[in-house]
C-alpha cells in the first residue's frame, strides 16, 4: 500500500472515471434549480425582504448553473416573486452567459463605460422592493453603492443562502460521492509512489496529474507534508525530501461539476515511534466518536464536543490548547470547499438529513508531528453515512 511503484506506472494505470454520478450533459436539472429559487424566495419572504440579490460565485452557480467566479465586473441575479430572474452582466459576456446558464433569465447588460449598479437600482424601483436581501459575498463597494442609491433597506441574505445550500439533494450527493471516490483513488496511487528522497513537490505534481487522468481538471488544492511539517495544519513552506521513519500527511481534493472533495490521510513511512502510534489511535477514535454523534435535530456543536471528549480522556487539550485539536472538528462542503454549517462549539444549527461535513479532529503535537484523518460524511434520517471509508491503521491508509 505504501511505496513500491513509480509515478509513471501509477499514472498509466489511471483512466477516465467510469462510474459517473450524472452525465455531464445533464448535471443538476433545470427543474431542481427552479425549485431552489422558489425556496430562496420563500426564505427571503420569511426574512422580511422583497427581493434577493445573488452575486457571481458558488451561490449563483447553485441557482443558475453559471460556473463563473467573482471578478471586478458585477455579475449578479436579482430574484423577486412572480417574475423571471433578472441577470445583470457585462454586455460583451452575453454570449458566454447564455451558453453557461442552466435556467431561463431576463438579461440586462451594461457596457464598460456604464455603471452596473444603476441596473440594480432600476430593477429594484421597477419591482417596488422596500427591502433587499444581499448576498454576503457581494463585494462591499457594490453593496454600499446599492445602499446609497436605493430607497430599499438592505439586509444580510446569509440565512437564505445558508438554508438553501447546506442541505444537499440526491443529485448533489451523487456528484460529491464521485469527487470523493476519485480523490481517494488518487490518494491510493500517491501512497504507492513514495520512496526515500522523494520531494513534496513531486507528490503534489503527481496528485494533480492523477486527478486529471481520472477526468477532473486537476487538484483543487493539495497539501503534502513530511515529518515535523505535519505539525502545522496547513503545512510549512519549503520542499522537503521524505525520510524513513517519518509521518506523511496528504490533504487534497478535486471538483465534479463544481462539487468538492477534500480528503486527508496520515500514515507512517517505515517505522515510527510508539507515541506517534498512540496519538494516531486517539485521532482515529475521535473521528469515529464525531461520526457516531451525528443525529438529526442535534446541534452541530455536539459533534465537535464528542470528538473533544475523546481527546480530553487521552490528556489532550482542553479546548484548543496543544497538544490537542487546534481547530473545529469539521466544516460543511458542497459547491464551496468550506461552507456552513460548521462542526464547532457555538454553531447550534440543527443537523438535518442531506447536510454534508468533513470529519477531521486533527491532533497537533507542537514541534514534532500532527495527525489528521479527514473523511466526509452526510446526515441521514438515522445518523451519519461515510462518503469514503476511513483509514484503517497507521500502516494501512486504505481498506
Amino acid at each position: 500500500m505504501i511505496g513500491g511503484s513509480t509515478a509513471e506506472t501509477e499514472l498509466a494505470g489511471l483512466s477516465a472515471w467510469a462510474d459517473r454520478a450524472i452525465a455531464p450533459a445533464l448535471g443538476i436539472t433545470a427543474t431542481e434549480r427552479e425549485a431552489r429559487m422558489d425556496r430562496a424566495l420563500a426564505l427571503t419572504d420569511d426574512l422580511g425582504a422583497d427581493a434577493l440579490l445573488v452575486d457571481a460565485g458558488a451561490s449563483l452557480r447553485y441557482f443558475t448553473g453559471l460556473p463563473w467566479g467573482q471578478t471586478e465586473r458585477l455579475v449578479s441575479m436579482l430574484l423577486a416573486p412572480g417574475r423571471k430572474p433578472i441577470m445583470i452582466c457585462p454586455h460583451f459576456e452575453i454570449g458566454t452567459l447564455e451558453a453557461d446558464l442552466a435556467v431561463p433569465v431576463e438579461i440586462r447588460s451594461w457596457q464598460e463605460d456604464e455603471d452596473p449598479v444603476a441596473l440594480v437600482l432600476d430593477a429594484l424601483a421597477e419591482i417596488g422592493a422596500k427591502t433587499l436581501a444581499i448576498d454576503p459575498e457581494l463585494p462591499f463597494h457594490f453593496a454600499e453603492r446599492i445602499r446609497s442609491g436605493a430607497s430599499a433597506r438592505l439586509v444580510d441574505a446569509m440565512p437564505v443562502i445558508k438554508q438553501c445550500r447546506m442541505v444537499k439533494s440526491a443529485a448533489e450527493l451523487a456528484l460529491m460521492q464521485q469527487a470523493k471516490s476519485m480523490t481517494l483513488e488518487v490518494h491510493r496511487a500517491a501512497a504507492r509512489i513514495l520512496r526515500p528522497g522523494i520531494r513534496q513537490s513531486e507528490v503534489v505534481h503527481f496528485i494533480d496529474a492523477a486527478h486529471r487522468r481520472l477526468g477532473a481538471s486537476g487538484s483543487s488544492f493539495c497539501i503534502v507534508q513530511f515529518g515535523q511539517a505535519t505539525a502545522f495544519p496547513h503545512g510549512l513552506p519549503g520542499d522537503r525530501a521524505l525520510e524513513e521513519g517519518q509521518l506523511v500527511l496528504i490533504d487534497t481534493g478535486c471538483t465534479v461539476q463544481g462539487y468538492h472533495s477534500d480528503i486527508t490521510r496520515t500514515y507512517a513511512f517505515g517505522d515510527v515511534a510508539q507515541d506517534i502510534r498512540d496519538i494516531w489511535a486517539v485521532e482515529k477514535e475521535a473521528q469515529q466518536a464525531a461520526f457516531d454523534a451525528v443525529r438529526p435535530g442535534e446541534p452541530c456543536e455536539s459533534v465537535d464536543a464528542a470528538a473533544r471528549v475523546v481527546l480530553a480522556k487521552a490528556g489532550l487539550g482542553p479546548d484548543y490548547a496543544l497538544p490537542g485539536l487546534p481547530h473545529r472538528t469539521g466544516h460543511g462542503i458542497g459547491l464551496s470547499i468550506h461552507e456552513p454549517a460548521y462542526l464547532v462549539r457555538g454553531d447550534r444549527t440543527p443537523l438535518e438529513p442531506g447536510m454534508c461535513f468533513s470529519n477531521e479532529p486533527m491532533i497537533v503535537v507542537p514541534g514534532r508531528f500532527g495527525v489528521r484523518l479527514e473523511d466526509h460524511m452526510y446526515v441521514t434520517e438515522t445518523g451519519a453515512r461515510w462518503f469514503t471509508e476511513p483509514q484503517v491503521a497507521i500502516d494501512r491508509p486504505f481498506a
